[in-house]
């Protein structure tokens, strides 16, 4: 979200600021598991449920295997030693966000289905994330010895890509794609597949454009993409 964002920037900055090298955040195993729902509901692949990550750069977050009530707790002892009353944001029960109403569900699901849901989805997220980066460094081995990238171009040989996992060409595709200049963010999943078509279901179709005025084509049995300065309308 936008206030998501605009908080990650004044962090970033205030890190470049004090010359910081990590910053703490405060995700428990609730907010890993409402992650993981909330990307369930939209389809998202393994990388996406594999929702955040303990150690990403600069960002840390150590309370990440934490129930929050656990957390809150120890946050209420502590700020009781010292005669503090903690603050509460009002949006945290604002259900116009999504968010919120996911925890609310996670909240009847476990009165209803047992207080492992929680763990649960936040295990599914850790093992979803050894699985796409096992398959992340298949694809990056074979961008490596099977891609050329030369004259504005990025390419492979068509019999490099078939009779593998498409989970392993389709992140190979991505990730050309990505070389020649796409934007990660504007490039979903239908872009990547009608990409994949060239490979898969070729019937001497033409080219796929993809944001960003990046194409993919198929061309003397070789996938090449390359950007055009012409934007497709």
């Amino acid at each position: 979200s936008a206030a998501r964002d605009a908080r990650y920037e004044a962090l970033t900055a205030s890190a470049e600021q004090q010359n910081s090298k990590v910053v703490l955040l405060g995700h428990t195993q609730d907010d890993q598991a409402e992650t993981v729902l909330l990307r369930l509901a939209r389809g998202s692949g393994a990388r996406s449920l594999a929702a955040m990550a303990s150690v990403n750069g600069l960002w840390h977050r150590p309370l990440l295997e934490i129930p929050r009530a656990v957390v809150h707790e120890s946050a209420n002892e502590l700020l009781a030693q010292l005669g503090e009353q903690p603050w509460r944001d009002p949006h945290n029960a604002d259900r116009q966000f999504a968010r919120v109403r996911v925890r609310q569900l996670l909240e009847s699901l476990g009165d209803d289905l047992g207080p492992g849901v929680v763990v649960g989805l936040a295990r599914s997220a850790s093992m979803l994330r050894d699985d796409a980066d096992g398959l992340d460094e298949l694809a990056d081995a074979l961008f490596e010895d099977a891609v050329t990238i030369a004259d504005g171009s990025v390419s492979v040989e068509i019999n490099e890509l078939e009779g593998i996992p498409r989970a392993i060409r389709t992140r190979l595709i991505r990730a050309m794609c990505i070389e020649i200049g796409g934007v990660p963010g504007d490039l979903s999943r239908d872009h990547v597949l009608a990409v994949d078509r060239l490979v898969t279901q070729w019937a001497g179709q033409g080219p796929a454009f993809l944001p960003g005025g990046v194409q993919a084509l198929r061309a003397y049995d070789r996938l090449t993409v390359i950007r055009s300065t012409q934007q497709r309308e």
